[in-house]
C-alpha cells in the first residue's frame, strides 16, 4: 500500500505539528481509515516533501513532521498546455492527466467553437475546481509543485499575451505539414495550443500563426479535444522530457 500524500496550503517547517484540511481529513479518516501512528507524506508546493506521523483527534487529524525529503520529480521540459474549453466535465480529465504527465501550467481559453461559456463568478468557481483537481493529481502522482491553472481567457486575449512571451509555441492542427518528430529538442519553455470540440476556425488558426504558433499534426487520425492535448504532452515528454 502506498503511503498517502496530502497537500498543505501553508509553509511547512521542521518538527511542526499541523492540522490537515477538512477534505484531506475526511479522505484519510473515512476512506483510508488511518489510525494513530500511521505515516503520511505532506508537501506545501514549494518543492520537496515531509514524512509525518498522523494522530487523529476526534473529527480532526494532526500530522507531526519528522523528516524532510528533497524530492522534486519535475520534468526538464517546461510545458504549458493551452486548452480550448471543452464541453461537460472533459476539462476535469484534461487537467488531471496533464498534471500527471508533467505540465507546469494550464491555460484555459474560450474559442468560437467552445460549447461552454463561463464568466464572472461561474468562471472563478470552475477555475478553483480545476485547481483542486490539480492538487489531487499531485497528491496521487508524486509531484511536490502544483502546476498553475490560470484564469480563463478569450483566445484573442491569450494570443496577444503569448505573442510577447519568449516560448516555443505550437498549435494542434490536423493536416499540418509538420509533426513533433520533425522538430529539434527545445531549449526553453514550450506552449501547446489545443482547440475545443470542432477545432479552431480558420481565422483563429491564422491569428495563432500570427502570434508565433507553429501548426503541428498528431498523426494521420483526428483526435478528440480531450485526447489531442494529452497525447501531444505524452509525446513531448517522451521526446524531450524525462520519460
Amino acid at each position: 500500500m502506498m503511503i498517502p500524500r496530502f497537500f498543505c496550503p501553508f509553509p511547512l517547517h521542521p518538527g511542526a505539528t499541523v492540522e490537515l484540511a477538512a477534505e484531506a481529513t475526511h479522505h484519510a479518516l473515512k476512506v483510508l481509515r488511518v489510525g494513530a501512528g500511521d505515516t503520511a507524506i505532506l508537501f506545501d508546493g514549494r518543492g520537496g516533501q515531509w514524512q509525518a506521523v498522523l494522530n487523529p483527534a476526534g473529527k480532526s487529524l494532526r500530522a507531526t513532521l519528522t523528516a524532510f525529503e528533497d524530492s522534486d520529480p519535475e520534468p526538464p521540459l517546461l510545458l504549458t498546455l493551452v486548452q480550448g474549453l471543452p464541453a461537460s466535465d472533459k476539462m476535469d480529465f484534461v487537467v488531471q492527466k496533464a498534471v500527471e504527465l508533467g505540465v507546469v501550467r494550464i491555460q484555459p481559453v474560450a474559442a468560437r467553437r467552445s460549447v461552454i461559456r463561463l464568466s464572472g463568478e461561474r468562471a472563478e468557481r470552475r477555475v478553483e475546481h480545476w485547481r483542486n483537481i490539480a492538487i489531487a493529481a499531485c497528491e496521487q502522482c508524486g509531484r511536490n509543485r502544483i502546476p498553475a491553472v490560470a484564469p480563463i481567457l478569450d483566445l484573442p486575449q491569450y494570443l496577444g499575451i503569448a505573442a510577447r512571451e519568449n516560448a516555443l509555441r505550437f498549435v494542434c492542427a490536423p493536416g499540418a505539414a509538420g509533426s513533433l518528430r520533425d522538430l529539434k529538442a527545445p531549449e526553453g519553455s514550450v506552449s501547446l495550443l489545443v482547440g475545443p470540440e470542432g477545432g479552431f476556425e480558420e481565422g483563429e488558426l491564422l491569428a495563432a500563426r500570427a502570434a508565433g504558433f507553429e501548426p503541428i499534426r498528431l498523426g494521420p487520425r483526428v483526435l478528440r479535444t480531450e485526447t489531442a492535448g494529452i497525447g501531444a504532452v505524452a509525446a513531448m515528454m517522451a521526446l524531450w522530457g524525462d520519460w
